[in-house]
């Protein structure tokens, strides 16, 4: 990976663009999902994590991980940015230990999680979608 070519200040003010909620990949799984015709919430408060998708019925929550913010590991997208890379690595960490700490408090309250990736709804939202859609029925059967 290159250097940033970028000043302080532009990466900063590039940076604070970046949107935590109603991505473009959330909102595109979150309209196949509904085509599909499951109703949900999304971003509850009330549960750890503020899940980007809660589907009550099947007490399932869906997170859209971005693959840069969250590590997805193997992807082309995790990559770490070569300068102040002390500062992006313990913010990484933070994320990670965030995650792991809500996912946990949601298995305590008996959720199921599904985490999708940003790069597989990009590659391919059908299958994406058909991974959650598969899940949710399995969920529906079992019960």
């Amino acid at each position: 990976m290159m250097a940033d070519h970028l000043s302080k200040k532009q990466r900063s003010w590039n940076m604070s663009r970046i949107k935590g909620r109603n991505t473009e990949p959330e909102c595109k799984l979150r309209s196949s999902l509904h085509r599909l015709g499951f109703r949900f919430r999304v971003h509850e408060t009330k549960l750890p994590g503020k899940p980007d998708i809660v589907l009550h019925k099947y007490r399932t929550v869906v997170f859209v991980h971005g693959c840069f913010w969250h590590r997805h590991d193997g992807c082309k997208h995790a990559a770490t940015p070569k300068s102040n890379q002390a500062f992006w690595l313990k913010k990484f960490r933070s994320t990670l230990e965030r995650d792991k700490r809500n996912v946990e408090a949601l298995k305590n309250l008996d959720w199921q999680i599904i985490i999708v990736w940003e790069c597989e709804i990009n590659a391919d939202l059908e299958q994406a979608t058909r991974r959650v859609a598969c899940h949710l029925q399995e969920v529906e059967h079992a019960t």
